[in-house]
């Protein structure tokens, strides 16, 4: 089904003066695109699924600086593409760095996996920390991080318990980890 030009010119427009019913229209019209793009190249639903969330993510922050001459699509799968190659950059030079970090006396002093009493507390003060942070977030926002990461559902069964769509859950779920990242680094410095 191709979609009219005009449409999909109007919905950048929006989206570019921040309306989320454009985000969700350019969400739901290129998802598949960009998805099978990825799922060619990686062969695995799950990476091909983080990145193209991510390309999703990296372009709504980005679409300011989108040129109208060129084709929408085209625009998300070049960014697509970057990110994966940068992922497997980003694989290989630690990968690399393991290779070369390893030595005859590393070898030999495997530490004890099991986490000390200091490495305990620091990890309960650090959950502590992140709750804090997570209850700065708007209460939809609140909600999808606790759902995906705290009690682990996938984003249908999210989608399912909310009665919220897919790609809605998916584009909350980018917006909820982007402001709780900018809530961290604030806080930080």
């Amino acid at each position: 089904m191709e979609i009219d030009k005009s449409l999909i010119e109007k919905n950048i427009a929006l989206a570019k003066k921040g309306k989320q019913s454009a985000y969700n229209f350019l969400l739901d019209t290129y998802w598949n695109d960009v998805y099978g793009f990825q799922i060619k190249r990686v062969h695995n639903d799950v990476e091909a699924e983080d990145i193209t969330i991510e390309t999703f993510s990296k372009a709504f922050d980005k679409i300011a600086t989108f040129n109208d001459d060129y084709v929408f699509s085209t625009w998300l799968i070049a960014i697509s593409k970057n990110i994966h190659i940068d992922k497997i950059r980003k694989k290989n030079a630690a990968l690399y760095a393991n290779i070369s970090d390893t030595s005859e006396e590393q070898i030999k002093n495997v530490a004890d996996p099991s986490p000390t009493p200091e490495d305990i507390l620091i990890t309960e003060q650090n959950l502590a920390e992140l709750l804090r942070y997570i209850k700065q977030l708007k209460p939809a926002y609140q909600e999808v991080i606790n759902l995906r990461y705290f009690q682990e559902m996938s984003y249908n069964e999210i989608s399912d318990s909310i009665d919220v769509p897919l790609s809605n859950i998916k584009v909350r779920l980018l917006r909820a980890k982007k402001l709780l990242a900018e809530i961290i680094q604030n806080n930080r410095n």
